[in-house]
């Protein structure tokens, strides 16, 4: 594949163009732009930047214009950032959900010129804090609204002249120009600003084509839901631009549903917590099956959680079985096509990962940072390219090592040129050429990634043993009645956790045993559902040593999320939130001391 930059993929799309290069639904039905519209869109884009006096500057990152762009997935998103790419400007994407102090903080480091949105909500954020950033000139608004400008405006007929004018800038673009600063959410302090080059990004995106190209996409149809100025569903973008896959968004988190059945796509990519809530909502309706049905459908859950990737001859009886009368409605249910689901952001449920692969939608769950490009690793189609529990195999052309420390290394052409105008972090982070990821690791037979945890994540007991969270988590979630958890212990004399129950899965297990309830706030204080989360952790407890078991917890009627802050836009905890919002819970927690043999449930204070 002949490619030094991203935008190359216009060349390749040119040579075998669609009619459906890229889809949304306007006003309620589904628009296909072809690609033949996409290429003169971004090139009237480009032209339209140009003429306002966007340029390269003298050619520096510091030099080059910057333009942001916050709007969630849709066609206009995509053709932005190659009309950017391509007049060698470069593109700050940002959280729709970033508040305006926040927005105002970056678009004022990068010096951004211009910003297009994509509803009237964010360009309400962003005249709210317009009079503080001297180097924004104009807002630009995908939909049509009073308060700004419609980017409509800029798509004008090119002139005598004008795609030449463009080739001559295209082609001065480099590799290892910088194509887009993403900035980090991050579980706290301060967004960093990852300076990633065509190069980074490109690399990545070739490497991953040869894991893509191993799955049967006979439609060669993607849909995408997740932000896109998160480098992994950017990347997993390009990754379908370089393939000719016809790319659908959906029109919300809330429409996955009803999307995938209409866009039957082959692939899709998604963060652990859409799969426990597919999950929950198969549950859900397996439950309230009666008799024979019901009796078929939980024997089948449990044939699909003893999946192993080299099963036997029995098993795969068994297996048919279960596909014929459960599993082909479920993929039915998710248009019918699909045949892998790429995973990523944090780490999956094993239980999850063999219940979807038992039923023909193989999980290929990743690794990887923003400052990574991202993938690292990512477990593959073939069946000898996966392994359950790890992130699969290191992806091609990336290099890792592991530190004396159990830190996971990294060296390979997706790593970043820097964090933007921040030296001291980025030489805290590239040492000796190689990049520390900050998470702890293993290859399990040489050959699988797997993440044990976060270096800052692990703790240390006021008795001075160290515990790292994160498998303890793991573990014990892959129990159906506990949908959250944090470990929690630093400097204390045990180690205790806040848990978020499931109530999808615990409503009707109180229903049929005659527990009455108002609200989760009372639910979570009954004597029953008490014995039954202890229950659940001391079943798991003896797979740890004694210092890591968890000795007291507390269960939480509220679930956490993006939108009540205690989760990242990716769904990572933010557990420095978490612990402040739940302060006096913890304390409580605390106070007393623990059975040594037997763990602990408090009541919780609402």
């Amino acid at each position: 594949m002949n490619a030094t930059r991203l935008f190359d993929c216009m060349a390749l799309q040119a040579a075998a163009p669609v009619a459906n290069l890229l889809n949304a639904k306007e006003n309620g039905v589904w628009k296909a732009y072809s690609t033949q519209q996409v290429h003169q869109m971004v090139n009237q884009l480009s032209m339209a930047l140009l003429n306002l006096g966007i340029s390269q500057g003298d050619g520096t990152t510091e030099g080059r214009d910057k333009i942001a762009l916050i709007s969630s997935g849709r066609p206009e998103w995509l053709i932005t950032d190659l009309a950017v790419q391509q007049i060698g400007a470069i593109l700050v994407p940002l959280y729709p959900n970033s508040n305006p102090k926040e927005l105002e903080q970056i678009l004022n480091e990068a010096e951004v010129k211009y910003v297009f949105v994509s509803n009237d909500e964010l360009c309400g954020k962003i005249t709210e804090v317009q009079a503080n950033i001297p180097s924004l000139k104009k807002v630009y608004s995908f939909d049509k609204i009073n308060a700004c400008a419609h980017w409509l405006e800029l798509l004008q007929p090119l002139q005598p002249g004008d795609t030449e004018k463009i080739k001559a800038i295209r082609d001065t673009v480099k590799a290892n120009d910088i194509t887009t600063i993403i900035y980090t959410s991050g579980t706290t302090g301060h967004p960093k600003g990852v300076m990633l080059t065509h190069k980074n990004i490109l690399t990545n995106v070739l490497d991953s084509s040869k894991v893509l190209n191993q799955i049967p996409a006979e439609h060669k149809s993607a849909l995408s839901f997740l932000p896109l100025n998160h480098i992994f569903e950017k990347m997993c973008t390009y990754i379908y631009m370089f393939n000719g896959f016809a790319i659908s968004y959906a029109e919300s988190m809330d429409t996955i549903g009803p999307n995938l059945r209409e866009v039957k796509p082959d692939i899709f990519t998604a963060v652990p917590r859409l799969l426990e809530k597919v999950f929950e909502r198969i549950m859900d309706a397996g439950q309230k099956l009666t008799g024979l049905k019901k009796k078929i459908f939980l024997w089948s859950i449990k044939v699909a959680e003893e999946f192993e990737i080299n099963h036997g001859a029995m098993y795969a009886i068994k297996l048919a079985i279960a596909d014929k009368l459960v599993f082909s409605k479920w993929r039915e249910a998710v248009g019918g096509n699909v045949k892998a689901i790429v995973v990523g952001s944090s780490a999956t449920p094993i239980k999850l990962e063999k219940i979807f692969t038992a039923a023909k939608i193989v999980i290929l769950e990743g690794y990887g940072l923003t400052e990574t490009s991202p993938v690292i690793a990512v477990n593959q189609y073939l069946p000898d390219m996966r392994k359950f529990g790890t992130v699969g195999p290191l992806l091609g052309g990336v290099q890792v090592k592991i530190a004396e420390d159990g830190e996971i290394l990294c060296k390979g052409d997706n790593v970043m040129a820097g964090y933007y105008k921040n030296p001291e972090m980025t030489a805290e982070v590239m040492q000796d050429g190689w990049f520390h990821t900050g998470d702890i690791g293993v290859l399990d037979e040489g050959k699988f990634l797997k993440i044990t945890d976060r270096k800052k994540e692990i703790f240390k007991t006021s008795g001075g043993k160290y515990v790292a969270p994160l498998p303890i988590e793991n573990k014990m979630k892959e129990n159906h009645f506990i949908e959250q958890m944090m470990v929690i212990g630093s400097e204390r004399k045990f180690v205790a956790a806040l848990i978020v129950p499931s109530y999808t899965n615990l409503l009707p297990w109180c229903k049929e045993n005659d527990i009455l309830f108002i609200n989760h706030a009372e639910l979570v204080k009954d004597k029953r559902v008490m014995e039954l989360f202890k229950a659940a952790v001391n079943e798991f407890n003896p797979e740890f040593n004694h210092v890591e078991q968890v000795k007291k917890i507390a269960l939480l009627p509220n679930e956490w999320s993006v939108e009540s802050g205690e989760l990242t836009p990716t769904g990572k905890m933010k557990r420095k939130v978490i612990m402040e919002k739940y302060h006096d819970v913890i304390d409580k927690l605390y106070r007393e001391d623990v059975n040594d043999t037997d763990c602990t449930v408090i009541p919780p204070t609402h």
